[in-house]
């Protein structure tokens, strides 16, 4: 029997509630459970791939080939378990779903209406993910602030649900707690009209979880309990922490899973987070830094800079610098400031390793290709990811192999010498403007060479790893790039795809056309991450 835990947000956007469920996640699964966890996004997109990475964060990737919200790679770091598409629901998905339905004239001629149809396809999409996925408890992240007018429907299924089962849900709300620097005391009024807007939709939280830049004291505690209608025991305070893998440890000291266990009448099966404090305490340790630059474009929105755009990149990096013994130093650098070369490129000597990751479009391409030069000629130890690997292709090709003109389709349609190119299926697709879900998505199988970098990093000639693009290494010019040096390390079995390309007389250089941060667990690095940081480490 799966028991349902909602959680939402209050007061601001971006108040943690992903990595809050994750680590709500974590702490029952530590206790002997089957977890699982769904991410509800309150917007029209059927789908994450259609939207800006610099308004909305990375777009993840499931084994499936879904294209979801970032959150849910926390839920897979966290709790080291893959998802899929049953675990994410978005506002369009929805509503699709319902249309078509009465299209197929499945609701037997009846008026189709938002409350209570829309609803119930929430419910019904819920209980899927949970008896899929085997659960004791999924963890429900809903998308938004409470008061929001996107995310009603879900809160109105999350209603309906404590109505029909109340001894199988419960409602946690994710506030903050502001310290204003002209007052220098910590307030609980904008928590308290969070708790108001979450009771106008008919829910009373059972749990707040009192984020703040330092510990809530026992005073503001009494308080949010008298206000908000909860247990003072239920409010747990949630500090702002160094890394996010404090947090289950840091919730757990105010006692948060036992609490969750006692009000669904439960016990713990066991009491397991020695591993996660193992990798605390490492986390800790480490004083020896690894300078890893990220060159890529969607970095700055504004005034401001969105790490979010490449944050299974970020955690890949750590996961790997820790288990090296090192403490990781991330740099953004822009690409577009490469795009002259010159006196710019030389800081890339500053760094032990340098990483392009994925992305789409022109801007900023030449400056990437410049950097990539620049890592190759001096020995810098570079990771190139999916487009990474694209340009580190084209770069070889024009100042190793003489093929000036080379590039890729994507970036000039008519180009003479298309050393990347479209895929011929989806080239059908882009004529036919069909964009949305429509890639190369999800895993692949890779055959790998012995004897290379790859292999030695896998251990394994067999692999399979997540893919989303729709450019690939065109063949023809697969000689020519031999020829020079250039080694093919990975390659697809079913189709004779490059997946992996690398060269020998370099500390490391290797790119891949798969994605291997979506693979990357804290307590279990992806290889290659691992290889290209313990490599950067004897630079």
């Amino acid at each position: 029997m799966t028991r349902f835990i909602f959680v939402a947000g209050g007061v601001i956007s971006g108040v943690g509630k992903g990595v809050a469920t994750a680590s709500i996640a974590k702490i029952l699964q530590s206790k002997g459970f089957r977890v699982s966890a769904a991410k509800i996004d309150p917007y029209v997109n059927v789908d994450a791939g259609t939207l800006n990475p610099l308004e909305h964060g990375e777009v993840f990737v499931t084994s499936d080939g879904t294209e979801c919200d970032q959150d849910v790679g926390n839920y897979e770091r966290f709790l080291d378990q893959e998802f899929s598409t049953v675990n994410y629901l978005t506002t369009g998905r929805v509503y699709q779903a319902v249309i078509n339905r009465e299209r197929n004239l499945e609701y037997d001629g009846k008026t189709v209406e938002v409350v209570f149809h829309i609803s119930e396809e929430v419910i019904l999409r819920l209980e899927k993910a949970a008896k899929k996925d085997k659960a004791d408890f999924i963890l429900v992240e809903v998308g938004g602030t409470v008061g929001d007018y996107q995310n009603l429907l879900f809160l109105e299924a999350a209603r309906m649900m404590k109505h029909r089962m109340s001894d199988r849900v419960l409602f946690v709300l994710v506030t903050y707690l502001p310290v204003p620097e002209n007052v220098g005391e910590m307030k609980t009024k904008p928590t308290q009209h969070a708790v108001r807007a979450l009771n106008a939709a008919g829910i009373q939280p059972d749990i707040i979880l009192a984020r703040a830049k330092a510990p809530v004291d026992k005073p503001r505690k009494r308080k949010i309990s008298d206000f908000c209608n909860v247990d003072e025991q239920d409010v747990i305070s949630a500090p702002d922490v160094e890394s996010i893998y404090e947090i289950p440890l840091n919730f757990e000291k105010d006692n948060l899973g036992d609490r969750i266990l006692k009000k669904f009448g439960l016990k713990p099966r066991r009491k397991d987070l020695r591993e996660w404090q193992k990798l605390l305490r490492k986390i800790r340790a480490h004083k020896k830094l690894v300078r890893v630059g990220i060159v890529g474009k969607y970095f700055s929105i504004g005034d401001f800079t969105l790490m979010d755009s490449y944050i299974s990149v970020i955690e890949s990096i750590k996961h790997a610098a820790w288990a090296n013994n090192r403490e990781p130093q991330i740099t953004w650098l822009s690409a577009e400031k490469y795009t002259e070369g010159g006196k710019t490129l030389a800081e890339l000597k500053e760094f032990d390793g340098i990483i392009v990751p994925g992305g789409f479009g022109t801007r900023g391409i030449e400056g990437k290709i410049k950097a990539i030069q620049f890592c190759r000629e001096k020995k810098i130890p570079y990771l190139g990811l999916c487009l990474g690997l694209q340009l580190a292709l084209i770069e070889f090709a024009r100042n190793v192999c003489g093929l000036k003109d080379a590039t890729s389709r994507e970036f000039v349609k008519d180009a003479k010498t298309p050393v990347i190119d479209v895929m011929p299926d989806q080239k059908v697709l882009l004529e036919e403007k069909r964009y949305g879900g429509t890639m190369r998505l999800g895993s692949y199988p890779c055959r790998i060479k012995k004897g290379t970098l790859a292999y030695a990093a896998y251990g394994s000639g067999n692999i399979s790893e997540r893919h989303r693009h729709r450019y690939e290494l065109n063949n023809e010019y697969r000689e020519a790039l031999q020829s020079k040096g250039m080694v093919f390390s990975g390659v697809n079995p079913d189709r004779d795809l490059v997946e992996i390309a690398e060269l020998k007389e370099h500390p490391f250089f290797l790119g891949t056309q798969f994605h291997p941060e979506f693979k990357s667990r804290p307590l279990r690095p992806h290889p290659l991450f691992r290889a290209f940081i313990k490599a950067s480490c004897k630079t």
